[in-house]
């Protein structure tokens, strides 16, 4: 198993890695909307869903992967009446395609965020 660390995604606020890969697959700790270079959260569940993409981005491409070679994603919203904006934001960063996802609500998040976002990737 390798970790992978980057400065364009959040570090790791516990004892857990940003990423890992073991054999061909990356697997990224879940990911919240909070800006790596100013430790901001960006207001609105538009601005966080993307916020909290890009990080899962820049993680996957830290890696050497891309967001094409995304298999599944877990995305964890505080309100499933954000669904719909949510999946709006989602599509500018996924091509058909698609990963298999899933999307629960859940009580509470980190840092009190809107939704987090986690991903295993194929490299």
């Amino acid at each position: 198993m390798k970790e992978i660390k980057t400065t364009a995604a959040p570090a790791a606020i516990g004892p857990y890695s940003q990423a890992v890969i073991s054999g061909n697959m990356l697997y990224a700790s879940g990911q919240i909307p909070l800006n790596p270079e100013t430790g901001e959260i960006p207001e609105g569940v538009e601005a966080q869903a993307r916020q909290a993409l890009t990080n899962v981005k820049n993680l996957i491409e830290a890696a050497g992967g891309s967001m094409d070679n995304v298999v599944k994603t877990s995305v964890f919203i505080k309100d499933m009446n954000d669904f719909a904006k949510i999946n709006e934001i989602y599509a500018e960063f996924f091509t058909e395609p698609y990963p298999a996802r899933s999307c629960v609500e859940v009580a509470r998040l980190p840092k009190d965020v809107l939704l987090e976002v986690e991903t295993i990737t194929e490299l």
